[in-house]
């Protein structure tokens, strides 16, 4: 009997094996250290800036990278858009996008990052864009990671108090048209601010990092007052590349919830849109997605 059950365990440990090895793989974005961004080479279609800021407990420090187009601005003043994981956009924002962005009305890029050299700053960045979450026995949640969360609330005071103050001050921005992008954590970071704050005009969410913990974000989107979203407009960008098991789409439980929860925002009259990307992973959304928030917003695409 025992002969038996040996290869059984030996497969089955494999296959645990083969799981945790493409949960890490999923989870651990690539931190190869950057080289020179579009900033630090030109654009013929922007101009940059760069300025510092702390949070106010001193522990995080940020860069933010200020591109104003080169482009007359309309009477109403230009668009701006936020984006989140700034280090990581500013690698991959390219001169070409820029370009055809420009074909329309471009908009000011307010992109937020932090002080390294990294893509991204892990620890940071699931602080800064997590909201308060208790475990049961009231302490703050940690990431599967070990990373401390639950500071999406004074972040967003910094961002739309002081950073946003001071990229804007000066410069023709129309306050009817600030968007914000933001992805995987970002992503979970853009729909707290959709239901919390009223700065924001367009919302750019990208492969939110839902999980057990934050899947009330999307219940309290469908409880809420919809009079709460009366000026705002939602879009909510998924890739099915992580859900193989249907040949078609493949929703998962979090791909069929965010859809439910636009379907029935619509339903209300709210201006809320689901964007499928097919056959995009959870990692592999973060450029197409940022890329098609700037050209929404702009109204080139």
């Amino acid at each position: 009997m025992h002969h038996r059950r040996y290869p059984r365990l030996v497969h089955l440990a494999a296959f645990l094996l083969l799981l945790l090895s493409a949960g890490s793989s999923y989870a651990r974005p690539d931190m190869t250290p950057l080289g020179p961004n579009i900033a630090d080479k030109g654009s013929a279609f922007y101009h940059f800036s760069l300025s510092t800021f702390a949070s106010a407990d001193g522990q995080r420090h940020y860069k933010v990278w200020t591109g104003i187009p080169n482009k007359t601005p309309p009477k109403a003043g230009y668009p701006v858009l936020y984006m989140l994981d700034g280090n990581a956009v500013m690698d991959r924002l390219s001169d070409s996008l820029l370009e055809k962005v420009s074909a329309g009305s471009p908009p000011v890029l307010v992109v937020i990052g932090y002080q390294t050299n990294l893509p991204f700053d892990l620890d940071a960045r699931a602080y800064d864009y997590t909201p308060a979450v208790t475990s049961d026995n009231g302490e703050p949640r940690r990431d599967g990671h070990g990373r401390s969360g639950g500071g999406s609330l004074a972040f967003r005071h910094l961002l739309e108090e002081t950073i946003a103050l001071q990229a804007e001050q000066q410069l023709p921005v129309d306050p009817l048209k600030r968007g914000i992008w933001g992805h995987s954590y970002g992503g979970l970071f853009v729909l707290d601010t959709y239901l919390s704050s009223p700065f924001f005009t367009f919302y750019y969410s990208a492969s939110p990092s839902l999980g057990r913990d934050n899947f009330h974000l999307l219940n309290e989107m469908r409880s809420t007052s919809k009079d709460r979203f009366s000026h705002k407009q939602l879009v909510l960008m998924e890739g099915n590349g992580d859900s193989r098991q249907d040949p078609n789409t493949g929703p998962s439980e979090v791909l069929r919830a965010v859809r439910d929860t636009v379907s029935s925002l619509r339903a209300s009259g709210v201006a809320a849109t689901w964007a499928l990307f097919p056959g995009l992973t959870h990692g592999a959304m973060f450029t197409p997605s940022f890329q098609s928030a700037l050209l929404r917003l702009s109204e080139a695409q």
